[in-house]
C-alpha cells in the first residue's frame, strides 16, 4: 500500500500493528522522522502508563526514541494540540479507551495525518481494542511481524511468560515473547530458555 503523500492537504489515518517485538514503534518513529524531514510540524503522544524505557519519550525496544507527551485519555490530545501541527503520532494505542477512535477520526477530519502504532491482539490472541476498529477506519494498515523465539519463523503472536491474567500488563522481555502460531499458547507460558531446558531434559530421559 502506498505511503502518505505530502502533496495533498487531506486527513489520513495510518495504523501500524503486530505482536510485541515486531518493530511497530520503530516504524512509527521512522515515519515521524520523515515527516520532520519534510518540515512538517509533528506531535507525539503515548499512554501515561507506558514507562518501560522513558517516562516522556516514545522508545522502541532497540532504544530508538522520539519526544512525546504522556496522556491518560485520548481526549487530552485536544488540550495540547498546536495550531500548526500537521502530523500526530500515537504509540501503544491499545492502552487507550475506545474514544481514541473518535479522536483519531476527528483529527483526520481536520486535515491531519494521524499515525497510530499498537498491538492488534492481546496475549491470548484476542482482538485488542481499540486497534481493530482503528484498522477498519484507517486509510492505511501495516502489519509487522517479529521472529518466533522458539523456531525463528515470522511471529504474529505475543506470548506472556510472566505476570497475571489481566489483559493489560506493561512489560517487555521480562514478561513477553514473540511466537508463531505453532508455538503460541493462549496462557502464561514458561520463558523460552526454560522451555528449551525442559525439552532437553525430556529428550535426555526418553528411552531410544
Amino acid at each position: 500500500m502506498p505511503e502518505f503523500s505530502y502533496v495533498h492537504s487531506r486527513g489520513w489515518v495510518e495504523v501500524i500493528v503486530g505482536s510485541m517485538f515486531s518493530g511497530k514503534t520503530e516504524e512509527l518513529i521512522r515515519r515521524l522522522r520523515r515527516a520532520e524531514f519534510a518540515r512538517l510540524q509533528i506531535q507525539v503522544f503515548k499512554p501515561i502508563i507506558d514507562k518501560r524505557y522513558n517516562d516522556m519519550a516514545v522508545t522502541s525496544h532497540d532504544l530508538t526514541s522520539i519526544n512525546s507527551l504522556p496522556i491518560q485519555d485520548a481526549e487530552e490530545i485536544w488540550n495540547h494540540l498546536k495550531p500548526d501541527t500537521k502530523v500526530v503520532g500515537i504509540d501503544e494505542g491499545q492502552f487507550f479507551e475506545q474514544n481514541l477512535v473518535q479522536v483519531v477520526q476527528d483529527l483526520a477530519e481536520r486535515g491531519l495525518r494521524v499515525i497510530i502504532a499498537g498491538l492488534d491482539t492481546d496475549w491470548q490472541a484476542k482482538p485488542f481494542e481499540p486497534m481493530p476498529t482503528l484498522m477498519a477506519v484507517a486509510e492505511s494498515v501495516t502489519k509487522q511481524h517479529a521472529v518466533c523465539v522458539v523456531c525463528g519463523v515470522p511471529a504474529s503472536r505475543t506470548q506472556r511468560t510472566a505476570g497475571g491474567d489481566s489483559q493489560v500488563l506493561v512489560g517487555t522481555h521480562d514478561a513477553y515473547e514473540a511466537r508463531c502460531r505453532l508455538h503460541f499458547k493462549p496462557a502464561v507460558d514458561l520463558p523460552t530458555l526454560d522451555w528449551k531446558l525442559k525439552r532437553e531434559e525430556i529428550v535426555a530421559t526418553t528411552p531410544s
